[in-house]
C-alpha cells in the first residue's frame, strides 16, 4: 500500500507554540500508550503502522518542515519536498511523480492521500483497505472516507452520498464546501458526511492530470517546472471533476485539532512545564520557557508561553487567534526542532543574534560553510568532535570556537551538547548554508 501524508500549515491557530516550521502536527502535547509525549504526526504514523504494517509512507512537505519531520519520524522517512508552496494538487502530483519515476511504482497502483494531522482512532486507518478494494475493482475513479458528523459546523466540507454501491460503500452525489450551520444541519439530515481529506486513486490518473498541465518525462523535470503546475486544491482540480466517486463512511472518533479549544479537549494534562496554579477551573497551560508561570483563580482560559510569544485567551475566543497572529511583524520562528536537536533564539540585534543550540548525543550537522555570517560557539555543556576545514578536534565544556564565513565546518555530539551561538553579519538567514557529503 502506497500512502502519501500531506504536511503543511502556517502554524498560526495554535500560536505561540506553533509557527511556520513547527505546525500543529509537530506539537508534542499528546501522550502515547507508554506515557511518552508524542505529536499528532507521530501518532498518525504509528496508527498507520499498526493497521497497515507493509505500507510505504511518503511525506509531501516543504523545505521548512523537512528537518522536524526527520527529527520526529526518523532519518529514513521518505520525504518529497516541494520547491515552493502552492497547493494540494501540485504537492500530490509531485509525490506521485516521485513514486512512479523514483520508486518504480506501477501507474496502476492504488495511492492513498491523507492529511498528517487527524486526531482519530486506529480503526480509521483500517478503512483504507475498503478504499483499496474499490479502486482495485475499478468501481470508482476516486474513493473517499466520509466522517459521520457529530453536529452541524461550518469548519468542514460535506460529502453528499447517493445510491449504495455495495454494503458500506456509496456513490457521491455532490460536495458542499463549508456551509453555514443552518445549511450544515440540513445536509446532515440528508445523510451527508464530513470530508476527512482522504483520497484513493490510481497513480496513473494523477500523472495524466499533471501532464495535461505540464510536459515532463521524469521527476526532475516536473520538479523544475513545479511553478507551472496549476495552483489549486486537489479537491477542486481532481475530486469534483471525477465522474465516478465513492465514499466509505466512518463513524468513530475523528477530530481536526485546529484551535486551542479543540486541542484542550484531547490534552491528557491541563498544565505542562514550569507551572504553579491555584483554584483554576477548565484552564489549560503550556509553558515552554525556563521561567515560572503562575495562574490563580482562572476559569475557561488557555495560557501558552514559548520563545515565540505568550498567549492568554478565553477558550471560546481562541478560534479568533489567527487574525491577530497575521498582524505580528516578527515572523521568524524563535524555536526550531531540527534533525540534530533544537535551536532557540535568545536575542536579536541589528547585525547579530544569539542562540542556544542543543545537539542530542550521537547527532551531527553535515560539513557546511556560511556565505554571509561569522559564528562564535561557546560550549556550555557536553562533549563532541569539531571539524573546521581539515582540522578535527575534541571539544568540551568551556571551549570557544570561531567560524569565519566561507569556512567548512562540522560538529558531532558525543554526549548531549549545549552551545551558545553568536552569529554576526549583514545577512542572518537559516538558509545561508551549503552542504557537502
Amino acid at each position: 500500500m502506497q500512502i502519501i501524508l500531506l504536511s503543511g500549515g502556517s502554524g498560526k491557530r495554535l500560536w505561540p507554540l506553533s509557527n511556520d516550521i513547527r505546525s500543529k502536527q509537530f506539537l508534542k502535547l499528546l501522550t502515547d500508550e507508554n506515557g511518552n509525549k508524542e505529536s499528532i504526526v507521530q501518532r498518525t504514523f504509528s496508527q498507520i503502522r499498526i493497521t497497515q504494517p507493509d505500507a510505504h509512507i511518503t511525506i509531501a512537505t516543504n523545505e521548512a518542515q523537512a528537518d522536524i519531520i526527520k527529527s520526529q519520524l526518523g532519518q529514513s522517512v521518505d520525504i518529497v519536498i516541494e520547491p515552493e508552496r502552492r497547493d494540494t494538487f501540485p504537492a500530490i502530483a509531485l509525490a506521485c511523480a516521485h513514486l512512479f519515476y523514483e520508486k518504480n511504482i506501477s501507474d496502476n497502483e492504488a495511492i492513498f492521500v491523507l492529511p498528517c494531522d487527524p486526531f482519530t482512532e486506529v480503526e480509521f486507518f483500517r478503512t483504507l483497505s475498503k478504499l483499496e478494494k474499490i479502486i482495485n475493482a475499478n468501481t470508482a475513479d476516486i474513493a473517499l472516507i466520509g466522517i459521520k458528523p457529530l453536529h452541524p459546523t461550518s469548519k468542514y466540507g460535506y460529502i453528499v452520498p447517493s445510491s449504495e454501491i455495495e454494503p458500506g460503500e456509496y456513490s457521491v452525489s455532490h460536495f458542499v464546501e463549508k456551509p453555514d450551520e443552518e445549511k450544515a444541519a440540513q445536509l446532515i439530515k440528508e445523510g451527508a458526511y464530513w470530508n476527512g481529506g482522504v483520497f484513493a486513486f490510481k497513480l496513473g490518473s494523477i500523472l495524466n492530470a499533471a501532464k495535461s498541465n505540464v510536459d515532463f518525462n521524469n521527476f526532475n523535470e516536473l520538479y523544475k517546472k513545479y511553478s507551472e503546475l496549476q495552483k489549486i486544491s486537489f479537491d477542486y482540480k481532481i475530486v469534483e471533476n471525477a465522474k465516478r466517486i465513492a465514499v466509505v463512511p466512518y463513524s468513530g472518533k475523528w477530530t481536526d485539532i485546529g484551535t486551542w479549544c479543540t486541542l484542550a479537549e484531547e490534552m491528557p494534562e491541563t498544565a505542562l512545564g514550569l507551572v504553579t496554579r491555584k483554584k483554576t477551573h477548565n484552564t489549560f497551560i503550556v509553558n515552554e520557557l525556563n521561567i515560572p508561570l503562575i495562574a490563580l483563580s482562572t476559569k475557561d482560559v488557555v495560557i501558552a508561553a514559548s520563545p515565540d510569544g505568550i498567549l492568554v485567551s478565553d477558550l471560546s475566543e481562541s478560534s479568533q487567534l489567527k487574525q491577530f497572529v497575521d498582524t505580528l511583524e516578527n515572523t521568524q520562528p524563535m524555536y526550531e526542532e531540527r534533525h540534530w536537536g533544537e535551536s532557540t533564539v535568545l536575542g536579536k540585534y541589528a547585525h547579530s543574534q544569539v542562540k542556544h543550540l542543543y545537539f542530542a548525543a550521537g547527532k551531527f550537522i553535515s560539513n557546511q560553510p556560511h556565505k554571509y555570517s561569522t559564528k562564535i560557539w561557546v560550549i556550555a555543556s557536553g562533549e563532541g568532535n569539531f571539524t573546521l576545514g581539515c582540522d578535527r578536534k575534541k571539544i568540551v565544556t568551556g571551549d570557544i570556537l570561531k567560524i569565519e564565513y566561507g569556512q567548512k565546518h562540522k560538529i558531532e555530539a558525543i554526549s548531549d551538547l549545549h552551545i551558545i551561538e553568536i552569529q554576526t553579519g549583514n545577512k542572518l538567514d537559516e538558509n545561508d548554508i551549503q552542504k557537502f557529503e
